[in-house]
């Protein structure tokens, strides 16, 4: 299966692991790299010295390629961005700020750069910044989202009009039906999250992934815009937060009750009430844990066979 992406990476197929907080850790990564994916490093939730650890780890556990995804609100960013040209990764995704930021000098220095965008205005950025291809991540995505809530059947054809660079599509897309649907769209390759969260090698908390398998249609929302929209789980953190915004609290007050180390609290460290429950909407899709080169061979197997279906018709 070859298209622009698999091209741009290197890659067997054009399927890639999302780099998410507290989830995506070496295992994972070089897990969905050996499978013939793009495995990346959420290095969001990661300490410099953690990222540097599982940078080292993933290198020694797959000979394929593999990447690191980097917010740009990271308050160490710079150190990661050191990090990464230490030690030589080829591949990088940044997002949650402006792709014209770090960009060149991770160009001048011979790493594809991929940025993920919500919304037309940052995929015109995108371009005039040389990132080489693009995320287009639809609302239905789990954690950090974009405010103006387009979904991914609407966004990836806005943002393939707007742009000819290399697409990959995020957000409700967790079987190869879906993926096959965003190939119609537009897209040239397809980011998981949620799907790989509830894999063997996820380095999240037991607790959180089958409180995943339990997740209906439903059960998640776009909650906290007055800070910054997540799409979480709904439970008893959730529950305060929307108590709090009913009676009007403000951006400060909203930031005081999330606290610190919530998303940790709850996908991490497994606390299922009091923590932040960070997961998309296909989670209701999601009915086992499997190791995560398995769940990647049923993505393809659906995929082609749905193609079949249809061509057939």
């Amino acid at each position: 299966m070859e298209t622009r992406i698999t091209k741009l990476f290197g890659i067997k197929y054009p399927v890639v692991q999302a780099g998410m907080v507290w989830c995506s850790g070496w295992e994972l990564a070089s897990a969905v790299s050996n499978a013939g994916g793009l495995g990346l490093l959420g290095s969001g939730s990661m300490y410099p010295d953690v990222l540097e650890q599982n940078i080292i780890k993933c290198k020694e556990t797959t000979n394929k390629p593999f990447g690191v995804n980097v917010p740009l609100l990271y308050p160490q960013i710079d150190e990661h961005i050191k990090l990464i040209l230490k030690h030589n990764i080829k591949i990088v995704f940044t997002s949650a700020g402006s792709p014209a930021k770090y960009t060149p000098v991770l160009k001048e220095n011979g790493v594809t750069v991929v940025h993920v965008i919500a919304n037309v205005k940052f995929a015109e950025k995108c371009k005039n910044a040389g990132v080489d291809a693009i995320v287009a991540e639809g609302f239905e995505a789990g954690g950090h989202n974009g405010i103006e809530e387009t979904t991914t059947m609407v966004l990836i054809p806005l943002i393939r009009k707007t742009v000819d660079l290399p697409l990959i599509a995020a957000g409700g897309i967790g079987t190869g039906r879906q993926m096959l649907a965003a190939f119609a769209l537009g897209a040239e390759g397809v980011q998981l999250g949620s799907r790989f969260v509830a894999s063997v090698e996820s380095s999240a908390h037991i607790n959180f992934k089958n409180k995943v398998l339990e997740t209906k249609d439903g059960d998640t929302v776009l909650s906290m815009k007055k800070v910054m929209p997540v799409r979480l789980i709904k439970n008893k953190f959730w529950q305060d937060i929307r108590t709090a915004e009913e009676r009007g609290a403000n951006s400060e007050e909203l930031k005081s009750l999330l606290g610190r180390g919530r998303a940790k609290k709850g996908m991490y460290e497994g606390d299922i009430d009091e923590g932040e429950l960070e997961i998309g909407q296909v989670s209701a899709l999601i009915e086992n844990i499997k190791p995560a080169g398995e769940i990647l061979q049923e993505i393809i197997s659906d995929f082609e066979e749905a193609k079949r279906k249809i061509l057939s018709n």
